[in-house]
């Protein structure tokens, strides 16, 4: 028999310790899917079964999905799905919310009547108070600071906890959050982020986070395209690609791009990246062309040069452009668009 689902009304949704003992999560895609999972689940079992759990999504589908999942790794578990940012936090005294960026983060917490932000107001205020909300996606700092703000003036608190290891990591929760906020905050989070991942990182005030980020990400970015080059040289000049692959990874040329990510099939034999799969299941080239455009415009407003990482924009923009495929593909796959480049 397949699990009903309950839609959530959430005004008469029991509150109290009811919403003490509840997380909503908000953001079901490749990431988040994974991330609620292992968060749900380790709760639960934390809990003896007692916590609750709302999901929301902007595609319902998603998380109706998400839930009949879940009814059927843990029958009976207290998992409801809501309609509006809004229902969660008038359910939920902790939500934690991932997105794709900033426009999204705007809405999710502030759309009259439906964000988190009207829904935090429209609470008493010690339920306000009590709110604790996690962002953990990436997106502009000055963006991210502007709703903490106005977060902290309904009285909730707020922390940014970016994320870095992929889907994969998602998936097996071994993820690294890196938090900005003040003390309090990133003592609150911690064990709620440790459900999800292994390194939790302090990394300043708020909107320091994700300034860790989105520098983490450039360098990322920039080190895929260079061991793709790197990969495509390799195999020109007769080297077997296990082979060079075995010899970066364990020479000066070491890097995440290559020892886990490696773009050529069979580099890396008792591995599984993406390009074993076409490219499928991994960090999509369109959210790293966002990531190191969050870093070019950072180093406009601050005045740092970024030569390589101006560089790198440019080339993830024409190979989306030129091969609009490759944009939902792993972000390794500009290996592909390389070597079409060859001679």
């Amino acid at each position: 028999m397949r699990p009903t689902i309950r839609l959530l009304n959430a005004a008469t949704h029991a509150h109290g310790a009811a919403r003490a003992h509840t997380t909503g999560f908000i953001g079901l895609g490749r990431m988040g899917y994974e991330m609620a999972f292992n968060l749900f689940s380790r709760t639960l079992v934390e809990s003896g079964g007692s916590a609750r759990f709302v999901v929301c999504d902007a595609r319902e589908e998603s998380s109706s999905v998400f839930v009949k999942n879940f009814h059927g790794h843990f029958p009976g578990a207290k998992i409801d799905m809501v309609t509006s940012p809004a229902d969660v936090v008038a359910a939920s005294q902790t939500v934690v919310t991932m997105l794709p960026s900033s426009p999204h983060v705007r809405q999710v917490y502030t759309t009259e009547s439906r964000g988190i932000i009207p829904g935090l107001q429209a609470l008493s205020p010690e339920d306000r108070t009590a709110t604790f909300c996690i962002d953990s996606t990436t997106l502009d700092v000055a963006v991210a600071r502007s709703v903490t703000g106005d977060v902290f003036n309904t009285g909730a608190t707020m922390v940014d906890a970016p994320v870095s290891g992929g889907v994969a990591g998602a998936k097996a929760g071994t993820l690294s959050f890196l938090v900005g906020g003040p003390d309090e905050g990133f003592q609150r989070a911690s064990p709620i982020l440790a459900h999800m991942g292994k390194k939790i990182i302090h990394c300043g005030p708020s909107g320091a986070g994700l300034a860790a980020k989105i520098c983490n990400n450039m360098v990322l970015g920039v080190q895929q395209i260079v061991v793709a080059e790197a990969m495509l040289l390799g195999q020109k000049l007769g080297l077997d690609p296990a082979v060079l692959a075995g010899v970066i990874n364990s020479a000066t040329g070491a890097c995440w791009a290559s020892s886990v990510n490696n773009p050529v099939p069979g580099a890396l034999p008792d591995k599984e990246p993406p390009c074993t799969r076409d490219y499928e299941g991994g960090f999509a080239t369109s959210l790293m062309l966002k990531d190191m455009g969050l870093a070019t415009e950072a180093g406009e407003s601050s005045g740092s040069p970024l030569p390589l990482g101006e560089a790198a924009a440019q080339l993830y923009t024409k190979i989306i452009e030129t091969e609009p495929e490759l944009a939902t593909k792993d972000f390794s796959s500009v290996y592909k668009y390389l070597q079409k480049l060859q001679q």
